[in-house]
């Protein structure tokens, strides 16, 4: 418990959580990711995740990470809403990240921004706001229960850091075996 009342959950990249409790306070920290906090305001139940890459279908179905992606990750919290009694159409979502932190690079912070708003609007959700783009880090509190949200801009340091945890490398995929048991 820190000392403004609230318990920090905090949602790495590749996450999401959801919660009922208004003592939860969700947190993260965005360079190019996108974190997309969706609520049902009826139930009082809400939710984050924290996404590197939009994905697609194909791009999973290639293999590797799925929890990098955003399609794998919007559809685990959709879900994740509903089973604890949560209305599709009652849902309203806020979108934060996606900077252009490295300016040689492409901008894939924009095209997760693009792909949460183009997930979201296909799928029917409310968006009761956003927060996107820019060149620098944000780090986001959301109160999955409220549905408040408080974002503080990150200096050149602090989104550099971001930058260099957001990049980590993939961990290589498993090799097969061609050990036959019988």
């Amino acid at each position: 418990m820190n000392t403004d009342g609230f318990r920090r959950v905090h949602v790495i990249q590749g996450e999401w959580k959801v919660s009922n409790d208004p003592n939860v306070v969700l947190s993260t920290v965005l360079g190019s990711c996108v974190a997309a906090c969706l609520r049902d305001p009826v139930l009082g139940v809400g939710g984050m995740n924290h996404f590197l890459l939009p994905g697609s279908v194909e791009t999973m179905a290639q293999g590797g990470d799925v929890s990098r992606y955003g399609v794998h990750l919007m559809e685990l919290l959709i879900n994740g809403l509903l089973k604890q009694g949560a209305r599709r159409d009652r849902l309203e979502a806020k979108i934060f990240g996606g900077a252009k932190t490295i300016a040689s690079f492409s901008n894939v912070g924009q095209q997760n921004a693009e792909f949460a708003t183009r997930f979201l609007r296909d799928e029917g959700i409310t968006i009761a706001g956003s927060s996107t783009g820019g060149d620098a880090g944000r780090k986001l509190e959301f109160w999955p229960v409220s549905g408040r949200a408080r974002q503080y801009a990150l200096s050149g340091a602090e989104t550099q850091r971001t930058v260099q945890l957001e990049t980590r490398p993939v961990p290589p995929k498993p090799v097969e075996s061609s050990i036959e048991f019988f």
